[in-house]
């Protein structure tokens, strides 16, 4: 696109991206948070970034409407469309999940878990009451795909190093329990590489229970629908994505699961004017399809999402001169988990051959594949530097859990000071009084 041919505007509650492939290891403190996000208004000069959200869409008029930080609601016409606006954490009505989990979707989340657990340590190494101890250092992680193996096997491996730092707290002393509704844990890389993924994690002590779900968690108190009880100071809420829910103001097409409907194109069926891509998106897997399965359709993963946004962008460009459209199609080339320091699993595609790796090796594939994932090379640079560092220093174990209420001790100290108490009168004086 040529400087000046067309005014481009983002918008978006956070002014950053988050590359979530690496909130597990942030939560670890393998990776510093700040690396881990992109500052739109920096990789994208020549845009106009507004923070803020687009409530509704009005198509027959083209106008979006826009809720900043601050202010009122106002207009923002537009002549083309994007709607990439990801997924949110896929819940269910379960009583005490509000209050009690804590999501992996973005990297105040991974930063919030990481002090949390910590914490958690802190307050079983101060007290010496059996009760509060157990509680605080049982963790609970439902879901078992790639967000829960991997943040469980990251937070796990930081909980056991942290442990050395403590003086009445061990690993031996921690409880670890993941629960899935499915039969196995990392569909993603086969079953294979899932059951190693699972024997793995049992033998550093994790308890896995399959084909089980959480009935409630009340006040920490979690019930598993298999009659497992236990109290948990940490419960993490990773079992699937779901579309956006703003979806269904904006008169888009949408799936059977709230995804906007779109052709192999990126297009929104219907429209000439609307382009969708990522997690919200329901875009037809053209080389499933080819080799024979009609309801084949693009996993919601970053390794489509990258590439969605470059064949996205070029349809755009397309459209806006009146070019024909490029369908999107792209082969898996397989999915890297890592499990910790040194542990993963993966399976790289090449062709038709598939490769299983696992142990050290597949951690090596899990970050360097993410690694040149990650967007730009600022970014590039500074999480491999993280890495390295990694290699000579101790993880660092300091929770900064008072930065979520920063001004909570200010607020404290500037508060009047309540005023004395009045003294009883000694007896004495109450008597020369009285004469």
């Amino acid at each position: 696109m040529r400087y000046g041919e067309a005014t481009v505007t983002v918008v978006d509650p956070r002014s950053y991206m988050t590359y979530q492939p690496f909130l597990p290891e942030t939560a670890a403190g393998n990776i510093s948070p700040r690396h881990v996000v992109v500052p739109l208004r920096r990789v994208l000069p020549k845009a106009e970034v507004l923070t803020g959200r687009v409530t509704t869409i009005d198509q027959d008029r083209k106008v979006a409407t826009i809720a900043p930080l601050s202010g009122e609601a106002y207009e923002l016409p537009f002549d083309y469309l994007v709607i990439a606006m990801g997924a949110v954490s896929r819940t269910f009505p379960i009583p005490g999940l509000a209050e009690q989990g804590i999501g992996m979707k973005g990297v105040e989340e991974a930063i919030g878990l990481r002090n949390h657990v910590l914490e958690q340590l802190d307050k079983a190494d101060s007290t010496t009451d059996e009760e509060i101890r157990r509680k605080a250092l049982t963790f609970v992680f439902i879901g078992g795909g790639f967000a829960g193996a991997e943040t469980i096997g990251e937070v796990e491996d930081m909980a056991r190093d942290a442990a050395k730092e403590y003086t009445n707290v061990s690993r031996e002393d921690m409880r670890f329990i993941l629960v899935d509704a499915a039969d196995k844990i990392l569909p993603e890389v086969g079953p294979k590489l899932g059951q190693y993924g699972k024997e793995h994690l049992e033998s550093r002590g994790v308890e896995i229970y399959l084909s089980t779900s959480m009935d409630s968690c009340v006040d920490g108190h979690v019930v598993l629908k298999n009659g497992l009880e236990v109290d948990a100071g940490t419960i993490v809420w990773t079992a699937g994505v779901k579309p956006n829910p703003v979806l269904s103001r904006f008169g888009l097409p949408l799936g059977p699961r709230g995804h906007v409907d779109t052709a192999a194109t990126l297009q929104v069926q219907g429209t000439d004017y609307i382009w969708a891509a990522g997690d919200n998106a329901q875009v037809p897997d053209v080389i499933g399809r080819k080799n024979g399965n009609p309801n084949a359709w693009c996993p919601p993963n970053a390794q489509h999402a990258l590439r969605q946004a470059k064949v996205l962008g070029d349809n755009v460009v397309s459209g806006m001169r009146g070019f024909p459209q490029k369908e999107y199609s792209h082969a898996n080339k397989g999915a890297v988990a890592g499990l910790g320091l040194h542990k993963g699993v993966a399976m790289i595609v090449l062709g038709k051959m598939k490769i299983k790796l696992k142990g050290r090796l597949a951690w090596y594939m899990h970050r360097a594949y993410h690694g040149m994932a990650m967007p730009t090379f600022n970014r590039k640079i500074r999480v491999f530097a993280d890495w390295t560092l990694g290699m000579f220093l101790k993880r660092e174990v300091v929770s900064l859990g008072a930065v979520e209420t920063p001004r909570e001790e200010f607020y404290e100290a500037a508060k009047p000071a309540p005023k004395p108490a009045a003294v009883p009168a000694a007896p004495q004086a109450q008597e020369a009084k009285a004469s």
